[in-house]
């Protein structure tokens, strides 16, 4: 984690360890769990029966893009949903950067969470930087287990941005590890390992995104399009690659522009569905899987718990309607 001191609201304080952010204290809690002569305890299940599902993204908007419409609908049933970027940000945007920036899209992130019905969190790691450390790997095991996961969703790790090819890469460094009750000790371990799953991606090399799932988001996609629209530096200005002529200077503009980018994410999410339509008619059966207008899709990571299709159906909102 960096030391700059960047402002960021909803920054993770690596409580897996007495002063996790150096290796002294983390060792000085290793051993004084060997002390004891006992086992670590594991985690308790959620005490309402629902799931508990975590999804990380490299950035804020990440995670809302690849699974805000199935998490509404995990929300909408009660579930427990929290969305991670595990960068602030930083330097996305064209004419912001810093802290300045930070903070607005840590505010964006909260208010398009919210309005998905799940749980924000931002890291205080600077966009870019991002590294699989040994630090960051506890600090992604400590989130899982916190949240007594029973999904965990992530990016593949063969992708354009480092950013997010770590992240894949530390969840799937996390996957086995929170089942391990001697690595932090201080947070309890997962007895049962989750479910753990990649977001659709359109990277070829070394392999290609092979779906286990497709999940249609009719239900929600209004929900999840007004969501993301609310992440203004990203969707409507642009981010970093965009520039002044996308900024509305006029109420009608800010509203033909709000119109324009909702519209651009339907097209999107409809691609999705189009580009798994046989996943789709697999697992909703041919009338239905044929009317899915909107979708998301997961593959099944090798790493962590490898449920049947069945059970992984189970798993998803909208198949036992």
């Amino acid at each position: 984690m960096n030391g700059k001191n960047w402002f960021v609201a909803g920054i993770v304080l690596a409580a897996c360890f007495v002063g996790a952010s150096s290796g002294r204290g983390a060792e000085e809690a290793w051993n004084a769990t060997l002390a004891t002569g006992k086992k670590p305890p594991a985690a308790a299940p959620r005490e309402d029966g629902k799931l508990s599902i975590i999804a990380f993204g490299a950035h804020p908007d990440d995670s809302e893009l690849k699974a805000g419409g199935v998490g509404a609908l995990w929300a909408a049933e009660g579930h427990h949903v929290k969305l991670v970027s595990t960068t602030n940000g930083d330097v996305g945007h064209w004419s912001q950067a810093g802290g300045t920036l930070a903070q607005r899209r840590l505010a964006e992130v909260r208010k398009c969470d919210t309005a998905l019905g799940a749980t924000a969190e931002v890291l205080d790691i600077h966009d870019g930087e991002l590294m699989p450390t040994l630090e960051n790997r506890r600090i992604i095991t400590q989130l899982i287990r916190e949240w007594k996961a029973d999904v965990v969703l992530a990016p593949r790790s063969n992708d354009y941005h480092p950013d997010h090819r770590y992240t894949g890469i530390l969840v799937q460094d996390a996957a086995f590890m929170v089942t391990v009750p001697f690595f932090c000790p201080a947070v309890p371990y997962l007895a049962k390992n989750p479910v753990f799953l990649y977001y659709s991606d359109s990277f070829e090399r070394p392999n290609p995104f092979r779906p286990d799932i497709a999940v249609s988001i009719d239900d929600a996609i209004e929900k999840k399009v007004n969501a993301i629209a609310m992440l203004e530096s990203q969707m409507v200005e642009g981010c970093c690659g965009g520039d002044e002529r996308l900024v509305p200077k006029t109420k009608e503009e800010y509203l033909k522009r709000m119109d324009a980018v909702r519209e651009r994410l339907r097209n999107r999410f409809a691609g999705v569905a189009n580009q798994y339509r046989a996943k789709l008619i697999e697992l909703y059966g041919e009338e239905r899987g044929k009317k899915v207008k909107y979708a998301e899709a997961f593959e099944l990571c090798e790493y962590g718990r490898r449920p049947s299709i069945a059970e992984l159906k189970k798993l998803f909102p909208t198949f036992a309607k």
